[in-house]
């Protein structure tokens, strides 16, 4: 697999999985102040969710990597 392939591969598996952390750990504010969203997050901790996404979407990338590099996935061979 190329730069590109596998950009694109990090690319596609960092939204899937950002889009499955994003729920992790959120709560509602008890007691919302006037003007803002009853159902807005208390503390989101948006940066501990970018850090934990790329993480894992780094060792989704590198096992893909690793298995077109070893021929066990072909994309060519699919047509």
């Amino acid at each position: 697999m190329g730069w590109v392939g596998t950009g694109i591969t990090f690319i596609i598996s960092w939204w899937m999985v950002f889009f499955m952390v994003l729920p992790w750990g959120v709560r509602r504010q008890d007691d919302p102040e006037p003007g803002h969203e009853a159902g807005a997050p208390e503390n989101p901790r948006l940066w501990l969710k970018v850090a934990v996404t790329t993480g894992i979407a780094v060792v989704i990338t590198a096992l893909a990597w690793v298995a077109v590099d070893l021929g066990w996935i072909s994309i060519r061979d699919s047509v």
